[in-house]
């Protein structure tokens, strides 16, 4: 959906990414030639419409009630800021469901547009979009390698520095995907930590993306910054100190083997834990330092743009 532009070379959109655990909204005043970003609002719900998905083939009925509840509390903010243009997108959960034309026509009742079901190689180049747009002026080693870990997959994206995406490829393990596979216990055995390596490892191998090359290595949306905020130990969740912070892949592996040894109740009182995502962090720790591991980069940069940003600068005609 494309509208009318603002004055001054401003166009305000909303950006909707409704993935497997979580949907998004970023509402902001975008300025396609000097590429500057206003935002007005960013709100996240953990709606986890992937429940079940892996196992069933279809969208839970509760679980696309929990989503129907958050998207008519975006469409009052959308309808509040006048927004010029809203693009919605949705991902893993919903590619994969049998029923997916009934989340579609929720989302048309309640948005007036009907929700685009992206593919793995445009969700990860809206990623990649959204996750580098800020970061020209910065000093870092070429090729980059952006991961996004979701609910029910990973993209890897590789490109440069002005936004050419060079290789990329959404993988079919996700933070809920995989610990609906095989972590089971609380906290997960020793055997069911294999079993998801086991996964992880056979995905990556499948990826078609030359991960060894990457020297840069970029970390967006919900899995990945809580674990930053974990690495960096944070007394709560701070997008400012999250939100470019360099971490090492060995702090990363240190990390992520803490969360895997403590118990679903144990991550839920880290005080930057948001409670929707401590069943599956582990399991989104555990694909982060899998990826870090066969990079030649030794920290990661965490972000918190992400496809979500990409999405809005697509609707301002602005995309790099």
């Amino acid at each position: 959906m494309r509208g009318r532009r603002r004055g001054a070379g401003l166009t305000r959109v909303a950006a909707v990414d409704c993935g497997t655990n979580t949907i998004k909204l970023l509402v902001a005043d975008l300025d396609a030639a000097s590429g500057s970003e206003h935002e007005r609002v960013r709100e996240s719900r953990m709606v986890r419409l992937g429940q079940g998905v892996d196992r069933t083939g279809r969208l839970a009925d509760e679980a696309l009630e929990r989503v129907f509840a958050a998207i008519d509390e975006y469409a009052a903010l959308i309808s509040e800021h006048h927004v010029d243009a809203l693009r919605f997108c949705a991902t893993s959960a919903a590619r994969d469901a049998s029923n997916a034309d009934v989340f579609v026509a929720g989302v048309r009742d309640r948005l007036g547009v009907d929700p685009e079901l992206i593919s793995g190689g445009e969700e990860a180049r809206l990623s990649y979009q959204g996750a580098t747009r800020g970061l020209v002026e910065k000093d870092l080693a070429e090729p980059y390698l952006v991961v996004d870990i979701g609910g029910g997959s990973t993209e890897l994206i590789m490109g440069d520095r002005v936004g050419r995406v060079l290789a990329g490829e959404s993988i079919d393990i996700g933070s809920v995907r995989l610990t609906e596979r095989h972590l089971d216990s609380d906290p997960p055995t020793q055997e069911e930590v294999r079993e998801a390596l086991a996964d992880i490892e056979a995905a990556i191998a499948r990826a078609d993306v030359p991960l060894e090359q990457a020297h840069t290595v970029i970390g967006v949306a919900g899995t990945i910054t809580t674990v930053t905020a974990a690495t960096l130990d944070l007394p709560r969740y701070d997008s400012e100190a999250i939100h470019h912070a360099m971490v090492s892949r060995a702090d990363v592996h240190a990390t992520t083997r803490s969360l895997l040894a403590m118990t679903k109740a144990e991550r839920t009182a880290l005080p930057y834990m948001h409670p929707g995502r401590a069943d599956v962090i582990g399991a989104g720790a555990l694909i982060l330092d899998q990826v870090l591991s066969r990079t030649t980069a030794g920290s990661m940069l965490a972000s918190e743009a992400d496809v979500l940003d990409g999405i809005a600068w697509s609707l301002a005609g602005a995309e790099q």
